[in-house]
């Protein structure tokens, strides 16, 4: 997909959950569970699309689209908690290169992650994207998918 039509999309799919998000839920789960299903369905590459959420210092699966996720991660360790620790969001085009990366489907290839920051700016979790495919994401996936996580609890 060209950056233009990508743009465009996520655009658009910012709009349609927005405009869901907006009319008929106040529960950040129900946000959660409808940003997932539109996201999965509607872009390209989406091959895993969840979230992790910190429980008692765990990241512990959330709600998600895909195959069967792994219930934990490893403190400090894999994409995950690299981005919850720098407090922004992490492009890896090709995971077996990251470091300490937790291969919860060895079809996973590259990935995308993004923290997620309740109403007083804490993070709580963070959404995982992840492609079969190599070097699916880049700036213009972390601009939408960080405006799209902030409607978790707008």
């Amino acid at each position: 997909m060209t950056p233009t039509k990508k743009h465009k999309r996520y655009e658009r799919l910012y709009t349609q959950i927005s405009d869901l998000i907006e009319k008929s839920s106040n529960n950040p789960y129900s946000n959660m569970a409808t940003i997932l299903a539109v996201l999965h369905h509607k872009m390209d590459g989406f091959f895993w699309t969840g979230f992790y959420l910190l429980q008692e210092g765990k990241l512990q699966v959330g709600p998600y689209q895909g195959s069967l996720a792994c219930i934990d991660l490893q403190k400090d360790t894999g994409v995950c908690w690299a981005a919850l620790n720098q407090r922004e969001a992490v492009v890896v085009d090709d995971v077996e290169q990251f470091p300490g990366h937790i291969a919860c489907d060895s079809r996973s290839r590259s990935e995308i992650v993004i923290p997620l920051k309740d109403k007083e700016g804490q993070i709580v979790g963070v959404l995982d994207v992840d492609s079969a495919d190599l070097a699916t994401f880049d700036d213009t996936d972390a601009h939408w998918l960080t405006k799209i996580v902030a409607l978790v609890y707008a």
